[in-house]
């Protein structure tokens, strides 16, 4: 199923923009710049050619006029780059390319046929299922010119079954799946039969863009994350360019439904990540989707029933995983899906909210979450830290008469955040834990139940919410790796109701980490990570330490959309202005970089390294 790009959003304030014209010459033009450009052309052309030389020009030159249109042939292989992979002779299994063909414009046959002619991998078989209204005499004839080319004429019964017919004519190894009217990179099959061989994967697939009618204007990028099950439910985020093999999709079930017509390759892509021993990403465009009118990567609007056949699928695999749950179109994005969860029990929830003084804000947060909680099984625990105003403790006096289950614990010491929610915890008597800071407003119905929704579930380490700036823009998101050198958060400063990178604001999302101003946890993985870093992460970085620890486990961490709050940052404790903080904060990122090295250096999984890691914004290198 073919999802449409997000609608353009205004860009956050600390977004880089392109220098005007005038200004990027004058930088040009400095001798220390044209030195080492002088220097890095040098390099490219020994390393890269002549040809990788002109285009970084070229894409420099667009820059310079805010000129976009060099950038859609992202990740197109250079010249010499193809010469090789064709001398390499690649052995690897035959890939059975089913293209279901249903009255196509010529050209976007001639197209797509040759596009597959072309690859540099020679071992692929392309069969053509033909359900047009008469013969398809292009696919008849092409198939009597290549041998490798089996043509196939079928009876109309929708796009599953005809795809279905294609799979049991498919000979080879490995199947991929082509739209009748896009086309592959040359390099396509090379890629994914080299990343088969090397991982021993089952299932791969690649990124890919959205090119206009002509293939000569850029309609979208789809840079994707490595899998994420939580992302695919809420949408079909993988599409094409997917290699799997033969045996994989016999353990997932060949056949697919004509109930799912329009969402049927969401169905199959479900089905087959649930069985997949491993799935790889690869990171290179491989794929161009066509845009125009009736295609649905020109808009889910054009096919409206797609929708509804998503959901379908979507529900199907919660029934085979036995998820008691729901999915529910999301309204202006087509095509995704919330998943609402029934809560499979009544455990208690304990809130910890550290505080020093500042009752407005406490006030403020209890306040919205005995309005908003949704779920009834909670306990609230203040854990009072160095408050010095005489009214703190006369508000925390009258506490347990304004709400009930709620108890003020007292901590001893300096403010250590990972040491007094440690401390909570021991105090609490749930079997999950939500860390909420008191500068926290809830914004959403149910916002306990959304949270719990996802913490329920065995697969799931860290749960976090959808946080807004007073003004109404993105605080928390979502956490990324290798932001700026440590970690940042997803689309930070975008407006409230932007649907983000490929639906990303929109659907839950897995990430490495989510943020402990509003995070939810079992109790017995809390207890078991040991808690929060006391010694190293005492203010910063103690909760996406935390969320990595579970991570690395293989649990998932969430952010769901659903449970949405303001979150008047650091507002009760202060930032880290201060000399002292300044100190304390340089030493905690240290610590982070140093234990997180790894992923902090190479692109986090979750992110691409298409995008920039200066900024969160998802914007291009």
């Amino acid at each position: 199923m073919k999802r449409p790009d997000p609608n353009p959003q205004p860009l956050p304030a600390d977004v880089a923009r392109p220098d005007s014209v005038g200004a990027m010459a004058r930088r040009l033009l400095r001798p220390a710049h044209l030195k080492d450009l002088a220097r890095r052309s040098l390099a490219t052309l020994k390393e890269q050619g002549a040809e990788q030389l002109w285009r970084d020009i070229v894409f420099k030159v667009g820059l310079a006029f805010h000129h976009d249109g060099w950038r859609h042939r992202a990740d197109i292989p250079l010249r010499r780059e193809l010469k090789r992979q064709r001398a390499a002779a690649l052995q690897g299994p035959c890939v059975s390319i089913v293209v279901p063909v249903y009255n196509t414009p010529a050209k976007f046959f001639r197209q797509m046929l040759a596009s597959v002619q072309k690859q540099t991998y020679g071992n692929w078989q392309l069969v053509l299922v033909d359900a047009s209204d008469a013969p398809y005499a292009a696919a008849q004839t092409a198939a009597q010119k290549d041998a490798r080319i089996l043509y196939r004429k079928v009876e109309n019964g929708g796009i599953a079954r005809n795809t279905t017919a294609g799979f049991a004519a498919a000979a080879g190894g490995c199947i991929a799946l082509l739209d009748h009217d896009d086309v592959l990179y040359p390099n396509a099959l090379y890629e994914c039969v080299q990343a088969l061989n090397a991982t021993g994967a089952d299932l791969v697939y690649s990124d890919e863009i959205v090119l206009s009618e002509d293939l000569k204007r850029l309609g979208g990028y789809h840079f994707k994350p490595d899998f994420a099950p939580d992302y695919l439910r809420g949408c079909n985020y993988i599409t094409h360019l997917v290699v799997f093999t033969r045996a994989l999709l016999q353990k997932a079930g060949a056949a697919e439904s004509p109930e799912y017509d329009g969402a049927q390759d969401h169905d199959l892509l479900l089905r087959l990540t649930e069985q997949a021993g491993r799935i790889e990403h690869i990171k290179k465009v491989l794929y161009v989707w066509r845009g125009h009118a009736g295609s649905t990567a020109a808009g889910m609007e054009a096919k409206p029933y797609a929708v509804e056949a998503g959901a379908r699928a979507v529900n199907a695999q919660l029934g085979r995983l036995g998820l008691p749950g729901r999915a529910v179109p999301v309204a202006g994005a087509p095509g995704a899906f919330h998943v609402r969860y029934e809560l499979t029990g009544t455990p208690l929830v304990s809130v910890l909210i550290p505080n020093k003084d500042h009752t407005d804000d406490l006030a403020r947060c209890l306040r919205s979450l005995y309005a908003k909680a949704g779920y009834d099984a909670f306990e609230v625990l203040i854990l009072e830290n160095n408050s010095t105003d005489p009214a703190t403790f006369a508000f925390y006096d009258a506490l347990p008469q304004r709400y009930p289950r709620c108890r003020v614990v007292k901590y001893e010491g300096a403010f250590n955040f990972s040491a007094v929610n440690n401390f909570g915890a021991r105090q609490a008597k749930g079997e999950h834990l939500l860390l909420l800071n008191n500068d926290i407003e809830i914004l959403s119905d149910g916002f306990l139940r959304e949270l719990l929704s996802y913490s329920q579930r065995p697969d799931v380490g860290a749960v976090g919410a959808k946080l807004y700036y007073p003004d109404d823009t993105i605080q928390h998101a979502g956490v990324l790796l290798g932001i700026n050198g440590s970690a940042g958060h997803s689309h930070k400063s975008y407006p409230r109701g932007a649907v983000g990178d490929l639906y990303r604001l929109v659907t839950a999302q897995n990430y490495m980490a989510v943020t402990g101003a509003c995070l939810m946890t079992k109790r017995r993985l809390y207890e078991a990570a040991g808690g929060l870093d006391e010694e190293n992460f005492a203010v910063a970085y103690n909760d996406v330490d935390y969320c990595l620890k579970l991570w690395e486990q293989g649990l998932l961490n969430v952010f769901t959309p659903c449970a949405e709050a303001y979150h008047y940052e650091s507002k009760s404790r202060g930032l880290d202005t201060t000399p002292e903080n300044a100190a304390r904060y340089a030493r905690e990122k240290a610590n982070f970089y140093a234990k997180y090295k790894r992923y902090i250096d190479s692109y986090d999984p979750y992110y691409n390294p298409h995008f920039n890691n200066l900024f969160e914004n998802f914007g291009l290198k």
